[in-house]
């Protein structure tokens, strides 16, 4: 299913959404500003993506699939980069006043228009995750105390989403050390994070199942495979049916649905199993969506049908859980989580750079 195939809202959305759910989470501008001067946000914003485009270039004319790569993407670096100054000098150009979804929207329609498709190299990444992953799952099994197990899982989401070439100074963090994971794990900013429901998600976990959960996935690499995956096992193991929501296509580093489903194959044993788990109740979704953030009124009428039934929802990564959705309201029991990887977020939420969010909604009834 194509990204320009119809698109309908998430169907567990709170309604009416027109005046309960606002994607973006941080308001780049007011009602009361002048709609033709750029606010200190939004150029804040804008200087964000600015001083990313570097590292997109550099990654642009490292594509072996595209002809004149380096010319292309120094054309890139220069279209995208007027039309951030453009929004600068005038925040109604371009589809404007802008907000972190068109940012994203102008920056892929760049790369498409000249041919680049999929940027982030990933296979290399997700093969080093696939090799740890009997490894991970194993460590987690043998935690016998539900709790201390959940929080391990938890923990292993958080970790995995550290690693997102996606970030420019984690990109670097990345080249340097390479892939420690475990480590990552024990290496978490200490609790109480900036947003920390960890606690009493714990107890609930111990005393509550749920039917069927959907999991809007972020990243490909360590953040799929060994945070978001032992972490959908575990509800396999509880009963509970889960939709794993992926992007149609790509978009930075994110996890694509054909992706996906190739690296669930990979990790299958011959009897249909993950790690000893049966996994018939494990689906992939295609979300509809191509931005490395997610408006949840426009998902694919597939992800809207297999989780018409579902009684928990999952956002994951800061795109997706923190700088859009972190205030989106469900119609059941949802968690947003993910980890802090910009200053300017850090500094909107009053945490630290690198800092966790977990925050868990109960909705009693549902």
């Amino acid at each position: 299913m194509e990204s320009s195939s119809p698109s309908v809202p998430f169907p567990l959305l709170q309604t009416p959404i027109e005046s309960n759910y606002r994607a973006c989470t941080i308001p780049y501008r007011f009602p009361s500003d002048n709609p033709r001067k750029a606010t200190p946000v939004e150029i804040q914003w804008i200087d964000l993506f600015l001083n990313s485009v570097p590292s997109f270039r550099q990654r642009a004319e490292n594509d072996p699939t595209v002809s004149d790569a380096p010319v292309k993407a120094e054309k890139f670096a220069q279209r995208y980069t007027a039309i951030l100054e453009d929004l600068k000098k005038n925040p109604e150009s371009h589809g404007g006043p802008p907000d972190c979804t068109l940012l994203c929207r102008l920056r892929e329609q760049v790369l498409r228009e000249l041919g680049f498709t999929d940027i982030f190299k990933k296979d290399e990444e997700n093969a080093k995750a696939i090799s740890l992953f009997k490894d991970v799952v194993r460590l987690n099994d043998a935690i016998e105390d539900e709790g201390k197990r959940v929080e391990n899982l938890i923990r292993g989401i958080l970790a995995g989403n550290i690693f997102d070439l996606g970030s420019a100074q984690l990109a670097e963090v990345f080249a340097k050390d390479g892939m420690s994971f475990l480590a990552s794990c024990q290496n978490l900013v200490p609790r109480p994070w900036v947003i920390d429901d960890l606690d009493v998600f714990k107890m609930k976990w111990i005393k509550k199942s749920w039917k069927k959960a959907v999991i809007f996935v972020d990243n490909s690499g360590a953040d799929i495979i060994l945070g978001i995956l032992p972490f959908a096992r575990e509800l396999l193991c509880r009963g509970t049916k889960v939709v794993l929501a992926a992007n149609d296509l790509p978009s930075i580093n994110d996890v694509t649905y054909p992706e996906l489903i190739d690296i669930i194959s990979k990790l299958k044993d011959e009897n249909g199993q993950l790690v000893g788990v049966d996994a018939s109740g494990l689906l992939v979704a295609n979300s509809g969506n191509d931005l490395p953030v997610i408006d949840l009124t426009s998902v694919s009428p597939e992800l809207a049908y297999l989780a018409s039934d579902a009684d928990l929802v999952i956002l994951e990564g800061m795109g997706r859980a923190i700088e859009t959705n972190l205030y989106a309201q469900m119609k059941c029991d949802s968690i947003k989580i993910g980890m802090v990887k910009h200053p300017e977020v850090a500094q909107f939420l009053g945490g630290r750079l690198y800092d966790c969010v977990f925050k868990y909604n109960e909705v009693s009834n549902y």
